[in-house]
């Protein structure tokens, strides 16, 4: 069955590769329907090429916002007329929203992850390890430095970018940071508060992949995040849990990104637990 959308319809959508069930159209699009929202949420494929085009056809249209994703964080920024303190500060945008006239760029990576993190533990002088260095390391760096965090290190295979992020978290966020070269299995420090895999390791379909991590040196007291959504227990969420830590999944993540999307759009806080039902059922 066709689906004509009409011009009183507010939209919104993701620029970037869509995959064929895609969990976050899924998630936002039943809050859309939970709130009684006459929106959708479409997933948009963008060549790198035709992205000017694509936010022209935006403002165009009259989305109210779209989320990017990879490889256009970047180069969006071009194409907007401002940015919000965390996309400027980390220079990636994954959250577009309409104010006014104008585009404003967002990252909702790390919003969404600090979030999570604080039904859990204030991360006000909290010490936190972050394994990668790549966007959502980067993203989520320089949000829990934004929420308070004393000291981060960034544990990183490749020096170059572990030192990058190191840098940007000194200068930009004036956090007390340091780099660890990712070398055998990481023994996180004992007055560690926070432990998080930014890394892909554990993703779909390689499941049974290990984070190289010294599970000995968890301790009960520590929280142990991992941004993996699929599946949401990988095993560093397993291993955590049987030790007694106090675990954040990668669902969590997901869902508060999406719930800030949603109210930067609408000015309506959603349901999470309507989102999060959605991303499950999407996951089996």
């Amino acid at each position: 069955m066709t689906k004509i959308l009409n011009f009183k319809q507010e939209l919104t959508g993701c620029f970037g590769k869509p995959v064929a069930e895609n969990p976050t159209q899924a998630m936002i699009e039943a809050a859309y329907r939970h709130h009684g929202l006459d929106w959708r949420y479409l997933t948009i494929e963008v060549d790198p090429r035709d992205l000017a085009d694509a936010v022209r056809g935006a403002r165009a249209m009259g989305f109210v916002g779209f989320n990017c994703t990879i490889p256009h964080k970047v180069a969006v920024i071009q194409h907007l007329d401002g940015l919000g303190e965390s996309a400027s500060l980390m220079g990636a945008v994954n959250c577009v929203v309409r104010r006014g006239d104008k585009l404003i760029g967002e990252n909702t990576d790390g919003k969404g992850f600090v979030a999570s993190l604080r039904t859990l533990i204030d991360p006000t002088g909290k010490r936190v390890v972050i394994f990668g260095a790549g966007g959502a390391a980067r993203a989520i760096g320089v949000e829990v430095a934004l929420a308070g965090a004393s000291h981060i290190t960034i544990v990183n295979r490749s020096r170059a970018r572990g030192e990058e992020l190191v840098h940007l978290l000194r200068q930009n966020v004036k956090v007390a940071s340091d780099f660890v070269l990712w070398e055998g299995d990481y023994q996180v420090p004992a007055n560690t508060d926070v432990v998080i895999n930014a890394t892909s390791i554990g993703l779909f379909p390689d499941v049974d992949a290990r984070l190289a991590l010294d599970v000995s040196t968890l301790k009960s007291s520590m929280v142990v995040a991992d941004v993996i959504p699929n599946p949401p227990r990988t095993r560093l969420v397993k291993d955590a849990t049987a030790i007694g830590c106090k675990v954040i999944d990668g669902l969590g993540m997901l869902v508060n990104q999406g719930v800030i999307g949603v109210e930067y759009w609408s000015g309506i806080r959603p349901d999470t637990g309507v989102m999060r039902k959605a991303l499950e059922d999407v996951f089996g």
